[in-house]
């Protein structure tokens, strides 16, 4: 079984953080069931380090896949979690809101207070075609939609593979309107030496999408 490796353990911020509440500070980040676990917790520590704001959304098959791939049993109230997750990477009051599913009164369902961008990390086929589709079950698709109607940043991170028709239209049908598509497809001209590496790429690859400043993964040519 695949666990999560020692960098994605510590993140350290500190409690006198001064955290700027602004939307344009603030990312929704969202996990949902398809493989590929580990690269929306790295994320979501990067994110934490690099000062934003993170409105956090896990589904339900997120937890299950969390269970299979790490060694991770996160708990599942929105709550017991939060609280987990703000002393595992030591986060600044208030920096990191993990909402319910079915939180409709959550800041990222509304486009009066929906941060300046989203992403979900991985992107299942089902979370893809209920975005392309605009069919929104729960609050990960009615956030994803708030995002494209208030023309705010959105990143998909599918990881799937061999796609099918209907993945490949849906990809389409969202990259026409702006929407980023950006697969799970780590590099190897980094060299990589270890399954930290190949994470680190992709998530490099999205803060560098988002523009913030990494130091995961060197420039091209640098």
């Amino acid at each position: 079984m695949a666990v999560l490796t020692g960098f994605m353990t510590n993140c350290v911020l500190g409690s006198t953080f001064e955290m700027n509440h602004s939307p344009a500070n603030s990312i929704t980040l969202a996990i949902t069931g398809a493989s590929g676990f580990q690269y929306g917790w790295r994320l979501l520590q990067a994110l934490l380090s690099s000062g934003k704001r993170v409105f956090l959304l896990i589904s339900d098959a997120a937890f299950e896949v969390a269970v299979v791939e790490t060694d991770l049993s996160l708990p599942r109230s929105s709550e017991e979690l939060t609280k987990w997750l703000c002393n595992h990477f030591q986060a600044a009051e208030n920096q990191l809101m993990v909402n319910d599913l079915n939180d409709w009164s959550s800041a990222v369902a509304s486009g009066s207070g929906a941060p300046h961008a989203m992403v979900i990390c991985p992107c299942s086929s089902g979370t893809l075609s209920a975005v392309a589709t605009g069919a929104g079950r729960n609050l990960i698709h009615r956030a994803a939609d708030v995002a494209i109607k208030e023309n705010h940043q959105l990143i998909l991170v599918p990881r799937e593979m061999p796609l099918s028709a209907i993945h490949l239209e849906h990809m389409l049908a969202l990259a026409r309107i702006g929407v980023t598509i950006a697969p799970a497809n780590p590099g190897f001209y980094h060299r990589p030496e270890s399954l930290d590496d190949l994470i680190d790429f992709v998530v490099a690859r999205i803060l560098n999408q988002l523009q913030i400043p990494q130091d995961l993964l060197q420039p091209w040519g640098q």
